[in-house]
């Protein structure tokens, strides 16, 4: 245990509720020593090493996988073929890569899009969907499949047009229909192909249903929805609100977390809301950010009942945000 002390964490350590423990690049001290013992995580499975190289990889490793998912859309639009060997050998290595990036604020801004939204979208909610089924603990062979659905959550937009996915204003009621087809069409692309496991083909389907009903396009409930599409519904939510599309801004950090905390988009699964929710908070700790009143200011403690306003540190000023209720948390920094 002692020759743990002084080592750097290259992933982070996650309990058995699915939260974030020590975060990947601490050096291990005493008091880490201690929590570890207390929370009964085996020592033999932590792994250290330097983790700069991978913090440089971010981006690019996003910027690839964002490419390669761009020209396999164009050819499945005209052999209207999956080419599955093919995605689970190339595409899906490269976003389970970026998914093990520690520096997961580098990662979230690595994957946020702001130009080019729809191929971008698809690599996002696969990469945050591979590390919240970390986070849930789920076994390696169901993050693989939460994987691969993640990745064809949207192919169903290969049928529909241009004008209407690029549209920069409010879409028509024709259009508005014509886009909620693509959970349809993704379904009915994914069903036909061969040795593809047919919950890949229900995430497409499914996962903008809502467990109240609210969703579409069947209006399925909680008991009805499979829970792999329940959790790309947690993160096609917070990889669509934290992105510039185009008809809409990108929504400010605190309010994307408070929105989906109140059910603004539906009810979603509430453990795989509480458990992404909770990890994206906590990362905040030491972190800089950007106040809605544009100043710059540092993550000094997160407040438990109120943990989307911390203390923050603004220069020689400490600031409490649960108290100061007209200033928020608009970006963090990675």
């Amino acid at each position: 245990m002692d020759e743990c002390l002084g080592m750097r964490l290259r992933d982070d350590v996650i309990t058995g509720n699915g939260l974030v423990l020590i975060p990947a690049g601490t050096i291990l001290a005493e008091t880490h020593l201690r929590l570890l013992l207390h929370h009964r995580i085996p020592f033999d499975e932590l792994r250290f090493g330097s983790i700069e190289t991978e913090h440089d990889t971010a981006f690019e490793l996003v910027r690839e996988a964002t490419q390669y998912a761009k020209d396999l859309f164009h050819r499945i639009r005209i052999n209207r073929k999956i080419p599955l060997l093919e995605i689970k050998h190339e595409l899906i290595p490269m976003v389970r890569e970026a998914a093990e990036i520690p520096n997961l604020f580098k990662l979230v801004e690595a994957v946020k899009a702001k130009d080019e939204y729809t191929h971008r979208h698809t690599i996002g909610v696969s990469v945050l969907a591979a590390m919240l089924g970390h986070w849930l603990g789920l076994e390696e062979s169901e993050i693989t499949l939460l994987t691969m659905g993640a990745t064809l959550h949207d192919v169903g937009k290969i049928r529909i047009s241009d004008e209407i996915l690029l549209k920069p204003g409010k879409l028509t009621d024709e259009e508005f229909t014509e886009m909620r087809r693509h959970t349809v069409y993704g379904y009915e692309l994914l069903k036909e192909a061969a040795g593809l496991n047919p919950r890949v083909a229900f995430v497409a389907l499914q996962h903008h249903e809502r467990g109240d009903g609210t969703g579409y396009p069947l209006r399925l409930r909680t008991s009805q929805i499979d829970p792999l599409s329940r959790i790309v519904a947690v993160v096609d939510i917070f990889h669509a609100m934290s992105s510039k599309r185009p008809y809409h801004e990108a929504l400010p950090f605190y309010e994307v977390v408070n929105r989906m905390r109140q059910g603004y988009f539906g009810e979603m699964d509430p453990y795989a809301v509480s458990v992404f929710l909770k990890n994206m908070v906590h990362s905040m700790l030491g972190k800089q950010v950007i106040l809605t009143d544009g100043r710059f200011a540092e993550v000094i403690y997160i407040n438990p009942h109120d943990d989307t306003n911390p203390l923050v540190k603004v220069q020689n000023e400490f600031i409490d945000l649960s108290r100061e209720r007209e200033i928020r948390i608009r970006e963090v920094i990675a």
